[in-house]
Formats: structure tokens, C-alpha cells, sequence
């Protein structure tokens, strides 16, 4: 008997390519192969032979490389690959503006597959810019013509590929597991009142249609039941946690009103109006004796620092109350040494001079402020004395990184944990600062990373949402601008000039390494080694310039970012390791290579990286993309009032399976479908709601038990 659970390589005589290509994609076991779903669905109607297409159309043809060269356009000099491919019925040139790469990928008589919009020229038609694929045969079964007139209704799933495993091998392995019984072994995690009630198909009709869809409403009723169960299940997690949370007791923090407004006045600039909303939330939550989890999500710049840190000196000046003396300690968590630093240095000009001592722990050593020697710097202390310290709850206040979860921290009284960048720290790592059977300390939890709320709903389900959308007054909004390669040569004087001024630049790009021309169709996209070394010796010899990228070791990374940091390096060009960075006032520029590959909230963040001084700052997208829909997305840039706006945007311009972010929150491209629902994610939140308030640990509900520690054991839970 064939169980979801039993390996496929127990079922299927499966070659060693074959093993190590399923595993490449995730699937082990039969349940593995059944949920991993088709790309997309063709129909052999949508097929055209060469001899057929008419301009104007948008078609998809099979044919033969007849011959493919690199050229420039006659009068624009533009790059561009030209190419001759034929089917049995006839020729046809097909143009890549903007892409002479793809002609080292064609090779006379390899089968290719494109897809693409039909022009006409002089009244021959041609295609351009169309989407290539190598293939090696038809998706589909069946002798004779691709053009047979009894194929023309067939609907078939296309399966996203990898090296050993084809689309074709994907649908017969699992038409094998539906012949050997597999659907009968399978239980549904919906209940069956939540079907009927939002009209989804049961687990055995869905996985039917979405593998072998007889018509097109079929694939969809089966795309729409799995996204659902996604969402579904995630949140269930989510408010699982949330009421597992609100059983605990809180610290009650009151803190003193004249006390606290001196602190404020501390800051040099007066606090926006969200900022002051956000504190009201927070302090909200203190009173009420249970668990704070909150979520604080604004956008680079938007004064988060000063929210946590008026949070943190509430906590700090409060006693518990079962304690004669000391007051309740404080951890701030940062995901790199580098910003656990800078937040120290920002708490330093905060607490100076009051009667608050601060503490920074990485993996690099320790420090203590103030100074017995120095009452307005620093002094390096062991890190065994400055646990002792924080043991006895003698230091109010300790900022790090993944330090603060080791066993050898222990707080005497954490009464506030305030974690940065919220989804690179799963529950687990947070769950490590609590002891066991005390009082749970308040969590308020930080982003920069713009999402729009469905998904907001759906990843930070257990937690409640403050937003920051408004910029402290006086804060120069970045000049952003879209650069096509015909005016490069301007951008590269501009920022010849803001070096010469003393400023610095960054140069990010979409990959690390250089694309193999070998590789059919590889990614045309700039290097940061080979961007960097064209910088260096071609373009500004007399600058220097720096890598970062995230194959580098941790030291080399931050050794890099401290070099950048006190200016002995002028151009830093890097991945996009640099989204969540260091606060470097002095760079004013930043130059986005292949900008079109890049989500928008993405760019938001790389943006972000020059926001931070007082002078003008500038953000150049450099593209080679034609596509109207990626430019269209590149200049709402330019013209978004902030990062929410954005990440809405881009959630409606951008394919499921593109969006910026889904792989980090652990989302399947069919879950991020339901993300664009609001109306989904909605039903899914008050479904999961209900079963949790009558079943708070899922007892009744073993299926989607199993399914949730499953997911537990694969996400980032926040």
C-alpha cells in the first residue's frame, strides 16, 4: 500500500539523476510529489504553427534554431540577439532587443519553445522579445502532427523543472500515485462545514484537478482550495501562539508622566504624530497585565529607534512588583553585529547622563556604558562579568545579536524584548530569552520591510500592527530617477562629482558571480566581481572601491562595512545584503543595476540604504528591460508616497510567483494568490479564530496538527 509518507524512491524505479533532481525540488515522499503543483496550464489550441501566426497575436511556437547571431541595431547601435527558427510549415526571424547574451545560448538545431507577441514588418511577420525555453520534446503524449486537429481541446499542466526531472515525468509520476490508490490514504485538514461554506473543493477533488484539470475552472476551483489552506493553516498557527501567549501574565508598566516627556524632550526633533500613536499603543499594552506582541512597521527612516528606545526607558525605570529593588531589564536583538553596534551607539546619545546603564553582547566581545573611567563613553568588559551584571538585573539594558539567546544569558527580570528586522528571527530564537513558568516579558517587535496588509494579516497573525508612515519633518525625500544605458555615462559623472564632494555611493547588483555563458538561457544580470572590477579599473581608477555580497564570511562582510563606515571606502558595490544596513549618513547615492529584477518593496529597501544624512540624496534604476509592465513599476518609484504604497503596487503588478518576499515568509507562490484576496485571507483569519477559541491546542484536530509542526519545523514562525 502506497501512504503518503513513503518515499518515492520505494514506489518508482527512479535513476540516481532522477533521485537527486526530486530532492532538488522538494519531493521525497508521495505527498511531497502531489503538492508540488503545475507552473501554469497549456492547451494545445494556444499552439501555433509557423505558417499561422498573424501579427498582433501573442502566440506560442516549437521549432528548430535555425541560426541566432549577436547584432546592433542599424541607426540605435541598441544590442540585440537575431535568430531564424523553423517548424514543419515554415520560417520565422525572431528579435531580443537589449539581449545580444541569448545568442551565445542558441545553438543551430536546438528545440526551443518561445513565447511572445507577433510584429510585422513590411508585411512580414516576426517575433520580439518573445520567452525562449530549451526543450527536448512536447509537453504532451501522442503520435503523429503537434498540429492534430483531435489534440486541440487538450489541457494539460506544465511543471516548473530541474535537471533529470521534466514536466512530462512530473504528470505521469503522479497520475501513477493517483493509479495505485494514494487519494484514498489521504485525510482533508478543511473541515467539512468550512468547504461547503466557501464553496472549495475536498483535498481528493482538488488534487485531481490541479494535476489533470479537464477544463480550465477545474485548475482554478483546485488553486483557489490550496491557497486557502495555506493561509488557513498559517493562521491557525498564528493565533494558536497568540492564545498560548495571553495565558501568560505581563509586567504592568505605568511609567511616570513628567519623567517620561523629559526623556522625549532628550531627542532633537519633536515626534510625529505617529510616533506619539505608536507610544500610545504600546503603553496601552503595558497596562493590561498580559503579554505585549506587537509588530512596529515603518518604513527606513520613520523614527522607529526613538519608539523603542522611549519603550525601553519606560521599562527600564519600572520596578516589578514583587521586587524591593532593581527595576525590569531590557533586551534589544539585532540580526548583524554591525546594527547591534549602531543601536548602541544610538542608545548611548539617548541615556547619556541618566542613571541607566547600557550593554552590548556579539559574538565579538562585550561593552558597558558609561564608563567608571569615562561617565560619557564606553569600556570593554568580559563577557563573563557583564552576564553577572545581567543576572542580578544590574544592567537595565542589553542590546545584541544572536548572543542574547545563548544559555549563558539569563535576566533576573526581562520585562521587554525588542527584536529588529521581525522576520529574521524565528520563534524558537525568541522563545530562548524566556524562562520557563515567569512572567512573560512584552515583545515589540520592528520592520523596515514594507508589506501589504493581507499579508501582514497572514505572517504576523499573533501579533497586533503599528504602523509609522509619516517621516519626521525636514527629511529630504530621495531624487529618484530611471536610467536607460543611453544616458549611463551621466549617472556615472554625477557620481564622480558626489565623491569629489566627499560623499559615497553604493552599486548594488542582481547577482554574485558572472552567468555561464554555457548555460541555455542563463541570467542576463550584472555580477557584483565583474561590476566591481569594471568600476575599479575602468571607470573610477582613481576611487576606491569595495565588494560585499553574501558568500562572504561574516568577519570579511563586516570588516567591508566598517571600512565603508569611516569612509576609506568611496564606492561600495554589493547584492542586496545591504537592504537591512548601518546607518551611513555620508552616502548619498546608490546605483541599482538590472533594477527590474527587484521587487518594488526591494527597492524600497535598497533606497533606503541613503535616506539617512542631511544632504540631498539620489537613487539611479539602471534597466535594459523594454517590458512595459517592469517599467511601469520602476517609475511608480519615483512617484509612491511610501513603502506600504508600494508593497500594495507590487503585490498587483508582479506574477505570484515573483513577488518580493514570498520565499522569506515561508509562502508558496499559490499562497501568495491568496495574499492578493483580501476577502481570502479575511475568511481564513475568522475561520481559524473560531477553531482556536473552542480548541485552543487543536486536539480535535490531529490534521491540521501534524500540519502546523510541520510547517513549524520549515518557516521563519515570527
Amino acid at each position: 500500500m502506497v501512504l503518503p509518507t513513503t518515499p518515492l524512491a520505494d514506489i518508482f524505479h527512479l535513476t540516481s539523476l532522477q533521485k537527486t533532481g526530486l530532492e532538488k525540488i522538494g519531493a521525497k515522499t508521495a505527498n511531497d510529489l502531489l503538492h508540488y503543483f503545475p507552473a501554469r496550464y497549456s492547451s494545445i489550441a494556444d499552439i501555433k504553427s509557423i505558417r499561422d501566426i498573424r501579427a498582433g497575436e501573442s502566440v506560442v511556437i516549437y521549432g528548430r534554431v535555425v541560426s541566432a547571431k549577436s547584432a546592433k541595431g542599424y541607426r540605435s547601435k541598441i544590442p540585440m540577439t537575431e535568430a531564424v527558427v523553423e517548424d514543419s510549415t515554415g520560417r520565422i526571424k525572431v528579435v531580443w532587443f537589449h539581449q545580444a547574451y541569448i545568442a551565445k545560448m542558441l545553438e543551430p538545431d536546438m528545440n526551443i519553445k518561445l513565447s511572445g507577441h507577433v510584429e510585422e514588418r513590411k508585411g512580414v511577420p516576426y517575433l520580439t522579445n518573445p520567452e525562449v525555453v530549451k526543450t527536448k520534446e512536447l509537453p504532451i503524449d501522442g503520435g503523429g502532427s503537434l498540429f492534430q486537429e483531435d489534440h486541440e481541446s487538450f489541457f494539460y499542466p506544465v511543471y516548473p523543472e530541474t535537471k533529470g526531472i521534466t514536466s512530462r515525468f512530473l504528470y505521469h509520476h503522479v497520475q501513477k500515485l493517483f493509479s495505485q490508490g494514494i487519494l484514498d490514504q489521504i485525510a482533508d485538514p478543511i473541515p467539512e462545514d468550512i468547504l461547503a461554506r466557501y464553496h472549495l473543493p475536498s483535498l481528493k477533488t482538488a488534487l485531481v484537478w490541479i494535476h489533470a484539470p479537464q477544463k480550465e475552472s477545474d485548475a482554478q476551483a483546485a488553486r483557489k482550495r490550496f491557497s486557502f489552506e495555506e493561509v488557513f493553516i498559517i493562521q491557525l498557527a498564528r493565533q494558536r501562539d497568540r492564545a498560548r501567549t495571553k495565558q501568560h501574565a505581563g509586567f504592568c508598566v505605568e511609567p511616570e508622566g513628567k519623567a517620561l516627556t523629559r526623556f522625549i524632550t532628550r531627542f532633537p526633533f519633536a515626534p510625529t504624530a505617529s510616533q506619539n500613536h505608536a507610544l500610545e499603543d504600546i503603553f496601552s499594552d503595558f497596562k493590561k497585565g498580559i503579554p505585549m506582541t506587537r509588530l512596529l512597521e515603518g518604513d527606513v527612516g520613520s523614527g522607529k529607534t526613538f519608539v523603542a528606545a522611549t519603550a525601553a526607558y519606560a521599562v527600564a525605570t519600572t520596578a516589578p512588583k514583587d521586587n524591593k529593588s532593581g527595576n525590569l531589564q531590557v533586551a534589544y536583538m539585532a540580526p548583524t553585529e554591525i546594527l547591534a553596534e549602531q543601536h548602541f551607539k544610538s542608545f548611548i546619545e539617548y541615556f547619556k547622563g541618566l542613571p541607566i546603564e547600557v550593554g552590548l553582547l556579539t559574538g565579538s566581545g562585550a561593552k558597558k556604558f558609561p564608563s567608571k573611567l569615562d561617565p560619557s563613553g564606553t569600556t570593554k568588559v568580559s563577557k563573563a562579568q557583564l552576564l553577572k551584571w545581567v543576572a542580578e538585573g544590574k544592567l537595565p539594558i542589553l542590546i545584541g545579536t544572536h548572543a542574547l539567546i545563548q544559555k549563558s544569558v539569563q535576566f533576573k527580570n526581562l520585562g521587554l524584548t525588542i527584536i529588529d528586522e521581525q522576520h529574521r528571527f524565528g520563534t524558537l530564537q525568541r522563545g530562548k530569552m524566556i524562562k520557563k513558568d515567569l512572567i512573560i516579558p512584552h515583545l515589540l517587535s520592528m520592520t523596515a520591510t514594507p508589506i501589504p496588509r493581507t499579508l501582514a494579516l497572514t505572517i504576523y497573525g499573533n501579533l497586533d500592527l503599528t504602523i509609522l508612515d509619516e517621516m519626521p519633518a525636514g527629511r529630504l525625500p530621495v531624487k529618484t530617477e530611471l536610467i536607460l544605458p543611453s544616458t549611463r555615462k551621466k549617472t556615472e559623472e554625477h557620481m564622480r562629482a558626489e565623491i569629489r564632494a566627499g560623499r559615497q555611493a553604493y552599486v548594488i547588483c542582481p547577482r554574485i558571480d558572472e552567468p555561464d555563458p554555457d548555460k541555455a538561457l542563463a541570467l542576463n544580470a550584472k555580477s557584483v566581481i565583474a561590476e566591481s572590477k569594471r568600476i575599479a579599473e575602468n571607470i573610477f581608477p582613481e576611487f576606491e572601491v569595495g565588494v560585499l555580497h553574501g558568500k562572504m564570511k561574516p568577519t570579511e562582510k563586516d570588516w567591508v562595512m566598517q571600512e565603508f563606515t569611516k569612509g576609506n571606502i568611496d564606492i561600495l558595490v554589493a547584492t542586496s545584503v545591504i537592504e537591512v544596513g548601518v546607518n551611513i549618513p555620508n552616502a548619498t547615492m546608490i546605483v541599482i543595476e538590472g533594477a527590474e529584477r527587484f521587487g518594488l518593496a526591494q527597492l524600497h529597501q535598497l533606497r533606503g540604504r541613503v535616506i539617512r544624512g542631511n544632504h540631498q540624496a539620489y537613487c539611479y534604476l539602471l534597466t535594459e528591460s523594454s517590458n512595459e509592465t517592469s517599467l511601469k513599476r520602476l517609475k511608480a518609484l519615483a512617484t509612491a508616497k511610501n513603502g506600504f504604497e508600494l508593497s500594495e503596487l507590487d503585490l498587483m503588478l508582479r506574477g505570484s510567483g515573483e513577488l518580493s518576499g514570498g520565499k522569506q515568509w515561508g509562502i508558496s507562490d499559490l499562497g501568495m494568490e491568496a495574499i492578493k484576496n483580501i476577502k481570502m485571507v479575511e475568511a481564513a483569519r475568522s475561520e481559524a479564530e473560531k477553531i482556536i477559541a473552542k480548541d485552543p491546542e487543536l486536539i480535535q484536530y490531529p490534521v491540521i496538527l501534524s500540519m502546523i509542526e510541520g510547517r513549524h519545523r520549515e518557516m521563519h514562525w515570527e
